[in-house]
Parts: structure tokens; C-alpha cells; sequence
């Protein structure tokens, strides 16, 4: 009998695309709930309290970032808007059947490629589609690229959790192995790794594979034990909140437009929120894999595995320093662990995604690292 994923099914979304274009203020919270805030960010110093209900709206940035349409009366409903976006962001991109699942897979280049095999890993809660600027260059630099969608993110496939896929590290690692043999990835290749949770556990399978690395590069992604957890995680770690929040459907933009200084142009929030609009499933595969992940274990193992004595192959750092979640410090203190491998490159103007904010310092980057 050929195999079938069963999806749980897709209650509405409390955020559609109309209702997400309301500034924070037009929400009602009561007031003794914010003074609670205020006080609570008073005692602790200069560091804000944890605002369970302002992942989005926790600084000015995001707060700027809300966009209200030109033509309200256009806007539309979730329907027209899936009808609007549904062939957006797959630039580069097919379908691969790897083991019992469906990958979205974005190529560039080819295997004759003078220079290379380059695999880009996206973080949570985004998709492969951040790298499709970075990835058409290095293919015109002479690298064969791939980048693809994580299992529960993009458009790769969501299974429900307990219908074989947990959304563990383990698991994350065992498919991934699964899909470089599909692609016929055998060589040393080059990874390059951005973001949160998936992107870390990019970090730890190549730890655990250091003779199929040829170089790394790392760009805003935890390094140290002590690498904050944005509020985003925090709330899907919380019991009924988290079940909320996993359904909203512009969380994706919302958290790009939080860790950096820019606004996303809607035609590219579209492609971020598609998948969140489209089923439940990947809101769902967010809150498995954030519940099961230990976020200070994976960020122990990246920070001791790649220490000095530990780890030998060539690094590249290249942090946004604009980067509204991750400090610099964090990629500093991760160099002096490894000085002679490390090398750290710091990108002005980009914040927690560099290669969406300024994808030609990338590329730059990249291809002087990569020679």
C-alpha cells in the first residue's frame, strides 16, 4: 500500500492577511497587563521582560513593519490571497522524493560545476526561498547549489507528528542524511547555515559529519551557551499559547521584519506567509520540533564542537550585526573559541537574515571564502 501522510485538519487562522494589517495599538490589552510589563522590565535593568503576547510588536522595527494595503476593498480573503501567491517563491525549485517524504528543493549551477557543491540550510520558522538571491549568484560564480526546504517548513512535506516524524534533532539529521544520498551528494561539499532551531541543527549534524564537510559558514545563528531565545519560541514552549500562536498566519514575515531593520516588500512576505496560509500543518511542525527541541543542550554542543582541538575545517562567520535577536558578541565570543579556523566577517545593514537584507555582502562574502 503506497504510503500516505495524514494532516491534522486546518482550523482557521485567527490572523488573515486583513486582519494582520492592524497596527499593534487597535488591539485591546488591558492595562493592568501592560503595567505588569513595564514593572517587571523596571527590575530587571535594561533587559525587557518577556512579553508572551509581543513576539511581532517587541520592537520598533516590527512595529513599523505593519503594512496596511493601498486598496483595503482589494485586499481580499484568504482564498484570493492563496489564488494571488500560489506559484510565488518556488524560483529554482522542484519536487524530490527522498525515503517516505517529499522535499522542496531549490538548484543552481550543475554537477559539473568547476567549483563545488554549496548546501544552504534555512532556519525556523522560514524557508529555503532567503537564499534564492545568494544561490543564483555563487551558480554564476561556477558553485552547484542546493538549499532546500526543511521537512515541516516551505513547501517541503508537514507530516503529523507520530505518523513517522517526530520533529526531533535525531530525526532532522536522519532525513537530511537521506536527501544528500537522493541528490547524489557524495564529495566534501561546502554548508552554509542562518537561523533559529533547524539552522542549529544544521550546526550539529555537521559535527557529527566532519569528513563530509569541506567549509562552513555560519551566518546569525546561536553559537554560545548563552544565545537569548526569542520570544517567538518562548511562546510556542507554553501550554494553549503555544497551539495559538503556531496559526498565525503572517508569524514568518513578522519574525524576519522583528530581527532586522528593514520592512519586507509584500510580494516577498507573501511567499513567507503561503505556507502558514495554505494548512495547518506547518504551524503544527513548528510547535513539534520547538517542543522537542532542548535549545541549551544543541547550543552546548555547537559551541564546544567547534572549539579549538575540536573542529579544523575553515570557518566563516558572517554575522548581521543589525540582528534584533542575536548580539555580536555572540559570534565574537564564538571566534576566540577557534581563532585559526574562525574567521569572522561582520556585515553592516543586515540584521538576523543577512542573505535576505543584503544578499550581494553574502555573495561577496562567500565567494572570497570559498576560493
Amino acid at each position: 500500500m503506497p504510503f500516505s501522510l495524514i494532516s491534522p485538519p486546518s482550523p482557521p487562522h485567527f490572523f488573515s492577511p486583513a486582519v494582520s494589517s492592524i497596527p499593534p495599538s487597535r488591539f485591546s490589552i488591558p492595562k493592568r497587563f501592560l503595567r505588569t510589563i513595564a514593572k517587571s522590565s523596571e527590575d530587571d535593568g535594561d533587559k525587557p521582560a518577556f512579553n508572551p503576547f509581543g513576539f511581532v510588536t517587541d520592537n520598533p522595527s516590527s512595529r513599523g513593519a505593519i503594512q496596511l494595503p493601498e486598496s483595503p476593498a482589494e485586499d481580499g480573503n484568504v482564498g484570493q490571497v492563496l489564488y494571488r501567491t500560489e506559484d510565488k517563491g518556488k524560483e529554482y525549485g522542484s519536487y524530490i522524493r527522498s525515503g517516505k517524504f517529499k522535499w522542496f528543493v531549490r538548484e543552481t549551477g550543475s554537477p559539473e560545476s568547476r567549483r563545488g557543491t554549496i548546501v544552504f540550510l534555512h532556519g525556523a520558522p522560514t524557508q529555503s526561498y532567503s537564499y534564492r538571491v545568494v544561490m543564483s549568484e555563487m551558480a554564476g560564480y561556477g558553485f552547484h547549489c542546493f538549499a532546500p526546504d526543511w521537512i515541516g517548513f516551505g513547501f517541503s512535506d508537514k507530516p503529523q507528528a507520530g505518523y513517522g516524524f517526530d520533529y526531533t534533532e535525531k530525526e532532522f539529521h536522519d532525513v537530511f542524511d537521506k536527501l544528500l544520498d537522493t541528490l547524489g551528494i557524495t564529495s566534501p561539499f561546502y554548508l552554509v547555515v542562518q537561523g533559529f532551531l533547524v539552522g542549529s541543527y544544521g550546526l550539529t549534524w555537521a559535527l557529527k559529519n566532519q569528513s563530509r564537510i569541506s567549509k562552513l559558514a555560519i551566518m546569525n545563528t546561536p553559537l554560545t551557551i548563552s544565545s537569548p531565545l526569542p520570544g517567538l519560541f518562548q511562546q510556542l514552549r507554553i501550554p494553549f499559547l503555544g497551539e495559538f500562536t503556531c496559526q498565525n498566519a503572517v508569524m514568518a514575515e513578522r519574525f524576519i521584519e522583528a530581527g532586522s531593520a528593514y520592512v519586507l516588500k509584500l510580494d516577498k512576505a507573501d511567499v513567507y506567509r503561503l505556507p502558514y496560509l495554505s494548512s495547518s500543518g506547518p504551524g503544527f511542525a513548528l510547535l513539534e520540533a520547538t517542543k522537542k527541541a532542548n535549545f541549551k543542550d544543541t547550543n552546548s554542543q555547537v559551541s564546544a564542537g567547534f572549539a579549538a582541538g575540536r573542529w579544523d575545517k575553515p570557518i566563516l562567520v558572517a554575522w548581521g550585526i543589525a540582528d534584533k535577536y542575536l548580539p555580536q558578541s555572540e559570534a565574537e565570543e564564538f571566534q576566540k573559541g577557534n581563532p585559526d579556523v574562525i574567521k569572522l566577517k561582520l556585515i553592516e545593514g543586515a540584521g538576523h537574515m543577512p542573505q535576505e537584507d543584503w544578499p550581494e555582502k553574502v555573495i561577496e562574502a562567500l565567494n572570497v571564502f570559498l576560493r
